[in-house]
């Protein structure tokens, strides 16, 4: 009982101190509001507003028709351009996308010689290269056939292809981009809070009087996962109401109460890495450049923001021992999907085996590093 106590009063005493520091509340504050609503609706995947030019060397009726076959919001309105100036409108970057029409183009698509056409692409912008690219073949090709065929009808299609969007129907990128970047925001602030609780008392000097009163390691630990985990729970309810179902309108379609119970059992490895993190550091810089170096590699290999299976086979293997992944799986079945427990109970098993494991060897190398200050 008294163990207890000590944990509630010393947890206390967490929550007192980061209330007092003014930065991490506002840090805080910022990451589960305004850095949500910015990275789910500022970037995007899909091709919006694509800068596309122009190069006519034909002059025809056709091209002109082409031409015309481009307008917002998936692309700007086409500019025309002359063939000479396409290298270096290019090179700086004045177009995403330069078609070029060959001279008598419509002269020899009519005398049936299959004319090309050629499709410059800037792809330093990669996913928006390749999607916007089929954007303009499927254009294109459409344009050109209903031309020849001097109607826009087609006739009956051997096999009708009847397309149904499970989960996001209508392709709303900022649905997926929201909760990842929850996702993400729980990862970062719980390892950056306990780290730097135990390094904030390293550095002013009270993890000295907390030695010399009948406490624990374990006690002094566990008051910091529970207070920093508290800050993150509730922070992540406000944010996931607020923002990302009040503002940004994603459903949610499987059970609140079950994610939040995953996320309980993820804090206990994100709690044991901040631990970890702030024992073997010695300073608060030290601190940051092993945040950079870890908990950016575990939002990389996550699977948020490219799919696990995108990733080389031996490093699949890999990241199954990392918590990260699993906490991204069952998010996405349990928000999306609308999937029960009898879906994650897998993930969450593998997130609680490995959380609890590391949390065990942090709290020893914790231990063991107050048995040295002693």
């Amino acid at each position: 009982m008294n163990s207890l106590l000590n944990i509630l009063w010393l947890g206390l005493k967490e929550l007192r101190s980061l209330v007092s520091d003014a930065v991490l509340v506002v840090f805080v504050v910022y990451a589960f509001t305004l850095a949500i609503y910015v990275q789910a609706t500022g970037t995007s995947s899909e091709v919006n507003n694509a800068s596309i030019a122009f190069a006519d060397e034909d002059g025809s009726a056709l091209s002109k028709e082409l031409l015309n076959a481009f307008y917002p919001p998936r692309f700007k309105v086409p500019e025309l351009i002359s063939p000479d100036a396409v290298q270096g409108d290019m090179d700086r970057g004045r177009f995403m996308f330069v078609v070029v029409i060959p001279p008598r183009f419509e002269h020899d698509l009519r005398a049936g010689r299959n004319p090309d056409i050629q499709v410059n692409i800037d792809a330093t912008a990669m996913q928006q290269a390749g999607i916007g690219s089929g954007y303009i073949k499927n254009i294109i090709n459409d344009r050109i056939s209903s031309f020849l065929k001097r109607t826009e009808e087609t006739g009956p299609k051997p096999v009708n292809l009847v397309v149904r969007k499970l989960f996001n129907p209508n392709g709303v990128s900022s649905w997926f981009k929201s909760v990842v970047a929850i996702i993400n925001q729980i990862t970062l602030l719980t390892v950056v809070l306990t780290g730097a609780a135990v390094i904030r008392e390293r550095e002013h000097g009270t993890l000295e009087h907390l030695l010399v009163m009948p406490l624990t390691s374990f006690e002094i630990a566990m008051a910091k996962v529970w207070a920093n985990g508290l800050v993150i729970l509730v922070a992540t309810g406000a944010s996931l109401l607020l923002v990302v179902h009040m503002v940004l309108k994603v459903p949610f379609a499987g059970s609140v109460m079950l994610w939040f119970v995953g996320v309980v059992l993820y804090l206990f490895f994100a709690t044991a890495l901040g631990i970890f993190l702030g024992t073997i550091s010695r300073s608060m810089a030290q601190f940051a450049l092993l945040i950079i170096l870890v908990v950016l590699v575990l939002m990389l290999l996550s699977g948020g923001s490219t799919p696990v299976e995108s990733q080389p086979k031996w490093l699949q293997y890999v990241t199954y021992l990392l918590p990260a992944r699993h906490f991204v799986s069952f998010s996405q079945v349990i928000i999306y999907r609308g999937g029960g427990l009898w879906a994650v109970w897998r993930q969450f098993l593998m997130v609680s085996a490995v959380g609890v494991g590391f949390f065990v060897y942090s709290l020893a190398l914790f231990r063991k590093s107050i048995a040295v200050s002693k």
